[in-house]
């Protein structure tokens, strides 16, 4: 099966190399736009939207979730694509009712040059984070850490992502995005089907794990409903996509992708489910799948994850350019500076691949847990339409949320229990209710702060 996935690969590779257009200037390279200057597609805007948030990670982690907490778990992954509704009216708000091109030009406006790096180091960390999760997934498909296969799939995967990657910026990513995700519905209804055929996708199968509100599963589900206000701003594959096409396309795009995103990860999640209710002791998914599904299925599991993987580099490394060239201004914004930085990303990410970090789903949850910062932003300065916040309360809320996002990380890792001994996502809720409560509060104190010299005046005159 491992040559057969090498080669189905090698041929997806190929083919978006060939199907890569060499970006000319920085309007194609940065901004998505065509050669002759125009903006996507509805149906390109919205395949790229799907592909880049359907990424490696969040298939294997909405199998691992169903594998582990039943159908519960990967409604929960789920969840998180509802993000989509979430950020349609973020961007209809920045850009069509605020007139902002960008989240950071909106921030500086509101909070000045502390707004931006605030929130530059938040999605910087994320970008990094993306990069490394999903040439992780490739490498775990190929082979044991540290081996021979390992190593070398990594690089290899790496380095032809990079260089399509870098011939053509984001229009080339939109281009390859939509080839990807047609073969990406392909293979996932094939796969659908042969897993049907076994006639192991039963109802029985898919409710293993009955309902009970403190397990990890429900618990997620809440843990998701709280982070999808802020979630997508923190974004910046998704925010870079909200402002390249007119105001009814960028719409209907985010509309289109919540519903596609939300079926295919509860169809692939699904297999990790039937996975956890045929699982003998301690037997692991793949193992699993394989045993009950055979060959064929897997091959088309792993394919999926390889090609998902690839969509979300390329719109990843296309985000990172523009944040380091246009949006921080920290280099000349020119096609050349904006592929050194593609490559810098890819380095960053194979550094912590090869450090030993193999935690999935705590890159989300840390990343989702520190932009949690953002919702009193979201609900206060942009959706409240209120410009006196002052700045003190937008760093109160970052510190904040970064202070609960590196508990989380410390007490899901295991180096301390302040928490106590509950499960991981019982802290995760706990946290992430505090940062939410405790920003909205430091907003709310710093607007009864604002008005309270004006109200002396008042009373003095």
């Amino acid at each position: 099966m491992e040559t057969t996935l090498i080669i189905a690969i090698t041929c997806v590779a190929i083919f978006s190399v060939f199907i890569t257009p060499k970006a000319k200037g920085n309007g194609a390279f940065f901004q998505g736009l065509s050669p002759e200057g125009k903006a996507p597609s509805l149906l390109m805007l919205t395949f790229s939207q799907v592909t880049t948030w359907i990424f490696a990670r969040s298939l294997l982690n909405a199998a691992i979730l169903g594998f582990y907490y039943g159908v519960w778990g990967t409604l929960a992954y789920a969840a998180y694509y509802l993000s989509f509704l979430t950020g349609a009216k973020i961007i209809d708000s920045v850009r069509f009712q605020h007139g902002f091109d960008s989240i950071q030009a909106f921030l500086i406006d509101r909070f000045g040059p502390w707004g931006t790096r605030c929130y530059n180091f938040v999605i910087g960390v994320r970008l990094v984070s993306e990069v490394f999760a999903n040439i992780l997934v490739i490498g775990i498909l190929f082979g044991v850490a540290g081996g021979t296969a390992y190593t070398t799939a990594v690089a290899l995967f790496a380095v032809v992502t990079l260089v399509y990657s870098m011939l053509g910026g984001l229009h080339a990513s939109l281009r390859t995005d939509l080839f990807q995700m047609l073969l990406f519905l392909l293979l996932l209804g094939a796969l659908t089907v042969l897993v049907l055929a076994t006639g192991q996708l039963t109802s029985a199968a898919l409710l293993f794990k009955s309902f009970a509100i403190n397990d990890p599963g429900p618990i997620l589900i809440v843990v998701a409903l709280l982070q999808i206000w802020s979630y997508p701003m923190h974004d910046p594959v998704m925010m870079d996509r909200g402002f390249i096409a007119d105001r009814k396309t960028t719409r209907q795009s985010f509309y289109h992708a919540a519903w596609i995103s939300f079926i295919c990860i509860i169809l692939f999640g699904s297999f990790g489910i039937i996975a956890g209710a045929n699982a003998i002791g301690g037997e692991a998914m793949n193992a699993t799948l394989m045993r009950i599904l055979g060959e064929t299925p897997m091959l088309l599991f792993n394919i999926t994850l390889v090609i998902s993987a690839m969509s979300t580099l390329d719109s990843t490394l296309s985000s990172a350019s523009k944040l380091v060239a246009v949006d921080m201004r920290w280099i000349e914004p020119s096609v050349v500076n904006g592929r050194i930085t593609m490559a810098v990303f890819v380095l960053l990410g194979l550094l912590l691949v090869f450090s030993g970090n193999k935690d999935l789903f705590s890159a989300v949850a840390v990343s989702g847990t520190a932009s949690m910062y953002l919702a009193p932003v979201i609900f206060f300065s942009l959706w409240g339409g209120r410009t006196d916040i002052p700045l003190w309360s937008y760093l109160c809320s970052f510190f904040t949320a970064l202070a609960g996002a590196a508990l989380y990380f410390s007490e899901s890792a295991g180096y301390t229990q302040w928490l106590g001994e509950s499960h991981k996502y019982t802290k995760l809720l706990a946290i992430s209710l505090t940062i939410l409560i405790s920003g909205c509060l430091l907003f709310w104190a710093g607007l009864i702060r604002q008005k309270q010299p004006s109200n002396l005046r008042e009373s003095t005159v």
